[in-house]
């Protein structure tokens, strides 16, 4: 009897089977695989949120990390994939409120203990479905070494860290307008707001010169600003203009009478400001604008913080606005201008708004006291780490972004106001609490003691036990540790696996989206830098934006989201993967097209009724040994002119099938494999073989050679029908080399 494969494939049947076959045999751990294998060949998963669930951008990022690490296992490298979660400061403690929310509960009703046992209970039941879903995707990551951001050794490297920073005179706590959310209630980075468009009113206010006989009056005595927040107006502490501005020239060190405030302040002169915006004449307030407050800093300007942390005018702001939301203000405050003759013009204007990239709430810069890390020495080693080539960015293109963020980059608020995340090691005592230092070099005792254990000693001056400080660090600052933290640095094991930091650091590769370039990427660099004195990859790949058709962001919140898994539950995990890879034949984004999931679905099909052909056709008691397809073109009994032709286009296609994975063109290779297998192998070949009757060797290893090469791309049919297959010392297909 010849051997049968079911009429036709199951992918449902199949893949759970195969996945389960996989993760038993132990070969994604790199320790269990041949004694022989090459040096290693490593990449570090982009570890996402614990609040996430699948996406078609981690569809497409896990696909390209699943194809280079199937495709290096097999060419004999002791591959590792280290995959992982991270805590998500913000995203996961906005998801337990939420919860809480339901419940009838705050977690300021619980108070903070409770309220992170909470959060735990969350992850432990919610954390890990995300990895669950990658499998589901073929991901052949080693799970064995699965971390998370908040593992106990994982916090103590995060310590570590932060204590190495600050004995460099690295980290220091200063009083910075920095950006505030509101609604989270925490400090963010540049890096974690975003910009909307919206459609708003820049109005033009009249801010009357005060008399001084030092100057000559101009025929109008005021001087008109701009501005599209006229509450923030209650803050002011300057009037400035460019010093090459002819039209206010006489006006400097003139002082004008803030409106509403009676307060004088200065007209200064600062090149900063753009001359083209409004009329020329910006208000300062430092306390509450980013640029406002260089602006002050260079001029020595008082602040006035008269926005409080709940998004609410402070006793600064005066009786006419104390209490009310900044919306409220904004009209009392126009309303009264109106009153007094004090707005020359309203134009309608168009700007972008910062919002808070988690919850979508309106940014309020605040002046905060924060704990900084300063970035002069961290951004070169950045960006030496690409100039030098010990890191490529694939594509090119990318490097520009990278380096001009890296070039104008200011100290990074590592410091947030939330409960959910890495404490800081910090410790203060009662007399010490809310005094601050800008200097960096101070010694700890002199403000804040900094350890990643308790101090055992007292204040010696108001007798009190240290206690540590609430505040938590930015999420991103622990991510950064990522590819060594990991690995088990600095404490030598992880996972109860010693020497992997020696043995698999640094990485390969790191496939990343765009969006994360200098949140996560540039942040790994120099902190690999820093801490491992060598770059944590030498390869980072930035993968194209899976756009809607239109060319829009895909959004759940819009109905524009399509979700992988039901991708995979029409057409199986195969089929996806084919559809994301084949469209990946350039740089560009991808505007997504189901069609290319249908037709990786139809080739699957192809590919199985053609390995049915065959392998019914050879006795199901057939043990075939298959040498070398080089070296059956030689053979002197592979006499018909077809199987050579056959054979030689296979190592064509192998030959250029390699030079596209080097360069790291997925597309292009996949396009390579299947047109020789469906119009070479199947159209022509196994066509000519129904005319011979014994070409076994030739149509067995040259399919053989076809799993082989598409493995990568879709791994579990390759498997099942390799498992089929009648040959000699068979293994799984995914450690064949």
């Amino acid at each position: 009897m010849a051997i049968e494969l079911e009429k036709a494939y199951d992918s449902k049947k199949t893949e759970d089977k195969i996945y389960k076959l996989w993760e038993e045999s132990g070969f994604f751990d790199p320790d269990n695989l041949a004694q022989d294998a090459k040096e290693p060949f490593v990449i570090m998963m982009a570890p996402p949120n614990v609040t996430g669930s699948l996406h078609m951008g981690h569809a497409l990022e896990n696909t390209i990390s699943d194809i280079l690490i199937r495709w290096k296992r097999m060419k004999g490298f002791r591959t590792l994939w280290l995959p992982g979660t991270d805590h998500a400061g913000i995203a996961t403690q906005n998801v337990v409120e939420k919860e809480l929310r339901k419940q009838g509960q705050s977690r300021h009703q619980l108070g903070r203990e409770k309220f992170l046992e909470k959060v735990w209970e969350w992850k432990e039941i919610y954390g890990n479905i995300i990895l669950e879903q990658l499998k589901k995707l073929g991901v052949s990551a080693d799970w064995s070494r699965t971390r998370f951001t908040m593992d106990d050794d994982y916090r103590r490297a995060v310590e570590a860290a932060f204590v190495h920073y600050y004995g460099k005179g690295r980290i220091y706590r200063g009083e910075r307008v920095i950006n505030w959310c509101p609604r989270c209630r925490t400090s963010l980075s540049d890096l974690e707001v975003e910009y909307k468009e919206e459609a708003g009113k820049l109005w033009y206010i009249k801010y009357s010169l005060a008399e001084d006989s030092r100057f000559q009056i101009p025929d109008s005595k005021f001087i008109v600003v701009a501005t599209t927040r006229p509450e923030s107006m209650l803050g002011d502490a300057a009037v400035a203009v460019n010093p090459k501005d002819k039209r206010y020239k006489n006006l400097i060190g003139q002082k004008v009478n803030l409106p509403l405030v009676n307060r004088e302040i200065p007209i200064i002169a600062d090149s900063a400001v753009d001359m083209k915006f409004g009329t020329g004449a910006i208000k300062v307030t430092p306390a509450h604008d980013l640029l406002d407050a260089e602006i002050a800093f260079r001029h020595n300007l008082p602040n006035y913080q008269v926005v409080g942390e709940d998004g609410k005018m402070t006793e600064k702001a005066g009786e006419i606005c104390r209490g009310l939301t900044t919306k409220e203000c904004r009209g009392k405050v126009v309303s009264l201008l109106e009153e007094l003759e004090l707005i020359e013009r309203i134009e309608d204007y168009v700007h972008n708004v910062s919002v808070c990239s988690r919850c979508g709430n309106v940014i309020e810069p605040l002046l905060s006291k924060q704990w900084f890390l300063k970035m002069d020495e961290l951004a070169q080693y950045a960006i030496d780490a690409v100039k030098n080539k010990k890191v490529k960015i694939i594509p090119k293109n990318f490097e520009k972004p990278y380096f001009d963020w890296l070039n104008n980059i200011k100290d990074w608020c590592i410091s947030r106001q939330i409960w959910w995340g890495h404490q800081l090691p910090v410790w203060q005592c009662k007399c010490q609490t809310g005094r601050i230092s800008n200097l960096a070099h101070q010694k700890p005792e002199d403000i804040f003691v900094v350890s990643s254990v308790k101090p055992k000693q007292q204040c010696s001056k108001c007798k009190s036990h240290y206690e540590r400080v609430f505040d938590v660090l930015d999420t991103w600052f622990s991510s950064a540790l990522w590819p060594f933290a990991t690995l088990g640095w600095p404490f030598g094991v992880a996972q109860g696996k010693p020497g992997d930091l020696e043995r698999f650091y640094p990485a390969n590769i790191i496939t990343s989206a765009r969006d994360i370039l200098n949140l996560w990427d540039a942040r790994m660099i120099f902190s690999g830098m820093e801490f491992m004195g060598k770059s944590p990859f030498s390869h980072l790949i930035i993968h194209a934006t899976i756009l809607t058709k239109e060319g829009k962001r895909m959004s759940k919140s819009l109905g524009t989201g399509i979700d992988p898994l039901d991708l995979i539950e029409r057409y199986g995990a195969d089929a996806l993967r084919f559809g994301l890879i084949w469209q990946m034949m350039g740089h560009q984004d991808i505007r997504w097209d189901e069609t290319a999931v249908v037709a990786g679905k139809k080739f699957a099909n192809k590919l199985w009724n053609a390995s049915r052909f065959v392998l019914g056709r050879i006795p199901e008691d057939a043990k075939l040994k298959i040498p070398p397809l080089a070296s059956m073109t030689l053979a002197k009994r592979e006499t018909d002119e077809a199987g050579k032709k056959i054979l030689r286009e296979a190592l064509k296609t192998r030959k250029q099938v390699e030079k596209h994975m080097e360069k790291y063109q997925f597309g292009h290779a996949l396009r390579e494999i299947y047109d020789f297998f469906w119009h070479k192998y199947c159209d022509v070949y196994l066509e000519e073989s129904k005319k011979l009757d014994d070409n076994h060797i030739v149509l067995v290893g040259v399919l053989a050679e076809s799993l082989k090469m598409l493995h990568p791309f879709m791994p579990f049919i390759t498997e099942e029908i390799y498992q089929k297959m009648p040959l000699q010392e068979k293994t799984l297909l995914m450690i064949e080399r």
